[in-house]
């Protein structure tokens, strides 16, 4: 038994479809992390359901680690193969299966990303609104539960999935869920592969929630002198009921960052960033309550629109921000985090960490989806420094122990994969352990992306 006799056996299988090549296989060593890049032993592109069962058969047979890939954007080295394997990459596996506009729901393979599905849907008046800001692969996207700037209205992958199909790691085909709205039959199988990381089964085939294009969006800035003013903004916000469809926080570093790279120029201050959707009538009444609501927390104005190419320009910026936060240091290490507590804790929890990174010779802006209590950081640091980089990893183990003490999660939207790990047991305690029950029940030989997200088979 050994990885080396997999990948002989599906050589004979798959043809030009596995590779070998030093290129191919370092260019599937790594995701967005900043996590030691290693090489899969060999890489490969299945099409069919049919395929990627035969491929789990071999490698469980042999032992072989398998890593499903989708576009390689994850942020905590969930698809480094550090027990080298089968890299599966999903490129190939990226058909819109069926449309079913009269039900608000969509049937995909697992590469399709969500710039594609949300194209096919544009005529027929619906969309899916779950958007972390890559164009991830929506397999990806279910994979590490994803969610991203219109969560707060929208919900996650978790509210999105209704059924999937899966492959085991014995290569069994399962289906879980279906096209009702809802159902009482048995365990939920759905959500426990949405967010599992590829440790569980293979995602083949989803079925999605979509929703109808609003009538109206206006988009709105909104600048303040303090953080605290901004999260105190987005609670009572919230309190009233506005249905808010973003709600993004990005400190005065990041929008110093943010004006330089997108070309802007807005005040160097805490600021929100926000979206509203529905009737024409419905988005000027809520950006007025919000604006209100602003002013009486000392709000620097409030800058409204309701034309898409402004709407457009300020988000894809915000998308981009990642790059405009590392250009703030060009060429450092950019050491990505985040975490996620109540609301009520979140102006606590950033200024702690601020404090905390104060200490340190870190440059780190801040980005939030404010109105989840979800926060990111990115941590710059010289590449050549050892202690900038053992700074970088004590700021971000502080962070975690900080967000569980303050009744939160270690990570609200990036997910464990490698990154996150270290701190599954302090906050799921023994229910960690019970995570690894359930992965050796279902991968009794932990060939599923294996030394991920729980404890070890």
């Amino acid at each position: 038994m050994s990885i080396a006799i997999a990948i002989d056996l599906l050589q004979a299988h798959f043809g030009e479809r596995l590779s070998v090549a030093n290129s191919v296989r370092d260019a599937h060593s790594h995701d967005e992390a900043h996590m030691t890049p290693q090489m899969p032993d060999a890489v490969i592109w299945p099409e069919t359901t049919t395929e990627i069962a035969e491929i789990a058969r071999i490698c469980n047979d042999q032992g072989c680690p398998i890593i499903p890939w989708g576009i390689g954007s994850s942020l905590e080295g969930h698809v480094v193969p550090v027990r080298g394997g089968i890299t599966l990459d999903m490129a190939n596996m990226d058909k819109v299966l069926a449309i079913h506009a009269e039900d608000m729901d969509a049937v995909v393979q697992p590469g399709v990303t969500r710039t594609r599905l949300n194209e096919e849907l544009r005529a027929t008046g619906l969309f899916f609104p779950i958007d972390p800001g890559a164009d991830a692969s929506l397999g990806g996207m279910a994979a590490t539960r994803a969610s991203g700037t219109a969560a707060v209205r929208y919900g996650t992958m978790r509210d999105a999935v209704m059924a999937l199909e899966v492959v085991l790691a014995d290569g069994r085909v399962i289906r879980t869920g279906t096209r009702a709205k809802k159902s009482s039959a048995g365990y939920d199988l759905t959500r426990l592969f949405v967010g599992s990381e590829g440790t569980l089964g293979i995602i083949t085939e989803l079925t999605l929630r979509l929703h109808g294009q609003p009538e109206a969006i206006s988009a709105a800035t909104c600048a303040f002198d303090r953080l605290e003013a901004a999260i105190a903004t987005v609670i009572e916000s919230i309190q009233l009921g506005v249905p808010v469809a973003r709600i993004e926080l990005l400190d005065a570093l990041t929008i110093k960052g943010f004006n330089a790279y997108s070309g802007y120029s807005m005040p160097e201050r805490p600021t929100l960033f926000l979206e509203f959707h529905g009737s024409a009538a419905g988005v000027a009444e809520m950006s007025e309550t919000v604006n209100e609501v602003a002013a009486s927390h000392g709000s620097l104005g409030f800058e409204w629109t309701t034309k898409s190419e402004d709407r457009n320009r300020l988000w894809k910026a915000r998308h981009n921000v990642y790059y405009a936060q590392k250009a703030l240091r060009p060429g450092a290490t950019g050491y990505v985090t985040d975490v996620c507590v109540p609301i009520s804790r979140l102006s606590e929890a950033i200024l702690e960490t601020e404090k905390d990174i104060a200490d340190t010779d870190l440059v780190a802006p801040l980005v939030a989806h404010a109105g989840d209590g979800n926060f990111h950081m990115v941590l710059l640091a010289d590449p050549t420094s050892d202690m900038e980089a053992a700074q970088a990893d004590g700021v971000r183990a502080r962070l975690a122990e900080r967000a569980i003490a303050l009744g939160g999660t270690v990570t609200g939207e990036h997910g464990v994969g490698v990154g996150k790990r270290p701190y599954m047991e302090a906050e799921h305690g023994e229910a960690w352990h019970v995570m690894g029950d359930i992965k050796r029940a279902l991968d009794p030989r932990g060939i599923l992306n294996p030394g991920k997200t729980v404890p070890d088979n």
